[in-house]
């Protein structure tokens, strides 16, 4: 044991040297990590998952779905400006959830967009996962809001 013992003391600054770039690392490496982490726009993930292929990449209704159907789909980057400049939260959130009833997006029972924006649909996947305190009102919400918030930036104002 006195070897090693010894060995360590000989090495401690070697040691304190590796120990410093290791914490170094892993400090860059956080740091890193969040801004990755800040790099994420929920709003537009949601919007790929669940609209792009209609609405298309930059939001103005021509994604590669849009020939396919019977009627085009908006212009969603033209929404504050065919309302006086507002951006009309309320009637996307209502669009959305299913409140107002867009044609194109189906009916209520098969939306385009399946059931990622009703209650039941997180309500079944918490029950499948085994997951029972997570709130389905308020990951409807978030998911909704998330591409409100998007699109609202989206705008051309």
């Amino acid at each position: 044991m006195k070897p090693s013992v010894q060995c360590l003391g000989q090495n401690q600054s070697v040691c304190s040297s590796v120990l410093a770039k290791l914490t170094m690392i892993t400090v860059l490496a956080c740091m890193n990590s969040g801004v990755l982490a800040q790099d994420f726009d929920a709003g537009k993930s949601e919007y790929q998952s669940s609209c792009e292929a209609c609405h298309g990449q930059d939001g103005k209704g021509k994604g590669p779905l849009s020939t396919e159907l019977k009627a085009p789909p908006a212009d969603l980057t033209v929404l504050a400006k065919k309302n006086n400049g507002v951006f009309p939260v309320m009637h996307v959130y209502e669009v959305i959830d299913g409140r107002q009833a867009i044609p194109g997006h189906g009916t209520r029972d098969m939306p385009i967009w399946g059931n990622r924006y009703t209650v039941e649909q997180i309500q079944t996947q918490q029950a499948l996962r085994n997951r029972p305190y997570f709130d389905p009102e308020a990951t409807v919400r978030i998911r909704i809001l998330s591409i409100i918030d998007y699109l609202d930036r989206i705008q051309e104002r």
